[in-house]
This record gives structure tokens, C-alpha cells and sequence, in this order.
């Protein structure tokens, strides 16, 4: 789960990030949060992976206190938390498999861990047969999905994807957002960050809207209004 409540984050130039945010998004859960350039969803994913604390204003992930994790406990956060960046952020002169069993290598996990679960995360985004390609030998799209691959692996309860579409084409883009809600029916915990309106339109899941750090509309709140009227 994770948890905010009023939640202040000031940089050092004075500018607040972040305004008194609070929001719930539980386990299970397939979340949008979306909002123009500067409203505060880099300082949130920030925040959710421990490498921000919050100015005041706790913040809970996973059973972890943000405001007070001691640095040993943050790879143990991470651990629960995958991210899909924009950039992919791949290994250029490793293949494919080794792109993804090296961030299971990285934890410290088995070779025999890392022979069994690499194929299954493998088929699951669809990269089967494209073990011993490297990522400049595959598509935009292919490269999407071996990121994807690569923040499941270690089997997290909770991933976050920062615009996972924004340098793919529209057809390209469903099909990663058709496999983020894929991943999300499996029980993984899905928060995509997001400008495309045109893809959350056509998903019918819970939208949280920033600007200038703080939350303007909640799709739960809105979800619950129309249940009163």
C-alpha cells in the first residue's frame, strides 16, 4: 500500500514541490496520476522510492515510513517497488535475458532462481524469442516491454511506470498499456505516470490529477460523489 498524508516537499531554492498531498492507493490497484510539466509526479515517484523525504508529512510504501527509513532499509524498499522509465535505461552490450537476470544478480539471488523465474517474466511481456538479442536490435516497443520484464523479475508488490508510452507510437502504446493491466490482473500494484489522456481515457481506472503540488481531482473521490447522487 502506499500512503500519503499531507505530504510538504521544499528543494533547497524554496519552491515547494509538493503542497500538502495526501492520497491512498491500495494493494491490488491500477492508478493513473497525471498533470502538466512541474505539478510534483517526479517528486512523488521520488518519494516512493526513497530517494526523497518528505519536508513534513509522512509517507508509508509497503510497510516502510519514508520520512524515517534508515538508509540500510532502502534497498529493501526497492525490492518491492519496480520502475519503468521513459528512457528504458537498458544495458546496451547485454542480451536480453542478461539485461533481466542481472537485476535479479544484483539482490543476490540464485542461479537457479535466475534460470527459472528470467524465461517466465520473458514470456509473460512477450520477449520469448528474443533471448539473445541486445536492446539495439529491438523495436521501441520490444524495449518497452524487456524494461517492463526487468522491474517484475524480482517479483514486487508494487510498480511504478513513468511514462511508459511517450516514446512509442499510439498502437504500440496500447499494447504496453494492455500488458501494464495484464501484470495489474496478476495482483501487482500498478502506478502508471502519464501526459497521454488519449490512453487513460480508453482505461476505465481510478485517475489522480496533480498541478502545482497538489491534488486538484481523485478518481476515487469523484467515483464515490456520483455513488451519492
Amino acid at each position: 500500500m502506499i500512503e500519503f498524508t499531507d505530504v510538504v516537499k521544499s528543494y533547497e531554492q524554496g519552491n515547494k514541490a509538493l503542497n500538502g498531498v495526501s492520497m491512498q492507493i491500495e494493494d491490488g490497484e491500477f492508478v493513473f496520476l497525471v498533470g502538466p510539466s512541474g505539478s510534483g509526479k517526479s517528486t512523488i515517484i521520488k518519494l516512493i522510492t526513497g530517494e526523497l523525504k518528505p519536508t513534513s508529512g509522512t509517507v508509508h510504501v509497503n510497510g516502510y515510513s519514508l520520512e524515517r527509513i534508515r538508509k540500510r532499509e532502502i534497498p529493501f524498499l526497492r525490492r518491492t517497488v519496480g520502475v519503468v522509465f521513459q528512457d528504458f535505461r537498458l544495458i546496451d552490450n547485454m542480451t536480453v535475458y542478461e539485461n533481466v537476470a542481472f537485476a535479479m544478480r544484483v539482490i543476490g539471488a540464485k542461479e537457479s532462481e535466475i534460470k527459472e523465474r528470467v524465461p517466465y517474466v520473458l514470456d509473460l511481456v512477450g520477449l520469448e524469442n528474443k533471448t539473445n538479442r541486445r536492446p539495439g536490435e529491438l523495436s521501441g516497443g520490444e524495449q518497452q516491454r524487456l524494461a517492463i520484464a526487468r522491474a517484475l523479475v524480482n517479483n514486487p508488490s508494487t510498480i511504478i511506470a513513468d511514462e511508459p508510452t511517450g516514446n512509442l507510437d499510439p498502437a504500440r502504446a496500447l499494447e504496453i498499456m494492455e500488458l501494464l493491466q495484464e501484470i495489474n490482473n496478476l495482483g501487482t500494484t500498478l502506478l502508471v505516470v502519464t501526459h497521454a489522456q488519449n490512453l487513460v481515457n480508453q482505461f476505465g481506472n481510478r485517475v489522480i490529477s496533480l498541478d502545482e503540488g497538489l491534488i486538484v481531482s481523485d478518481g476515487l473521490e469523484e467515483e464515490a460523489i456520483n455513488e451519492a447522487q
